[in-house]
């Protein structure tokens, strides 16, 4: 048994269209998904680069990443995963200096 997913934060290349509401839309409505937070990054004249923070109690990544492919997005990175009982936040340690 899988510990249950608690956040990711996703870097998404898609094309202009859709737009970024479409986006945390279809990512809220992905089972287990809480809420989303969506934050354009780049942009150029074909694509544009988003952050996507997704947070539930028990997130599909398998059903998120497939409603992104659907989007037209790509998930380029999965930049962080945070899983078990509760959400656990980062720490700075004396190597981030």
């Amino acid at each position: 048994m899988t510990a249950a997913i608690k956040r990711l934060v996703l870097d998404v290349m898609k094309p202009q269209e859709p737009n970024i509401l479409e986006f945390a839309d279809t990512a809220a409505n992905c089972a287990g998904v809480a809420g989303v937070n969506v934050v354009l990054v780049e942009t150029d004249r074909e694509v544009q680069n988003l952050k996507l923070t997704i947070e539930g109690e028990d997130i599909d990544a398998s059903a998120l990443e497939e409603a992104i492919t659907d989007l037209g997005g790509t998930v380029h990175s999965i930049d962080q995963v945070v899983c078990g009982e509760r959400l656990v936040e980062q720490t700075g340690t004396p190597q981030d200096r």
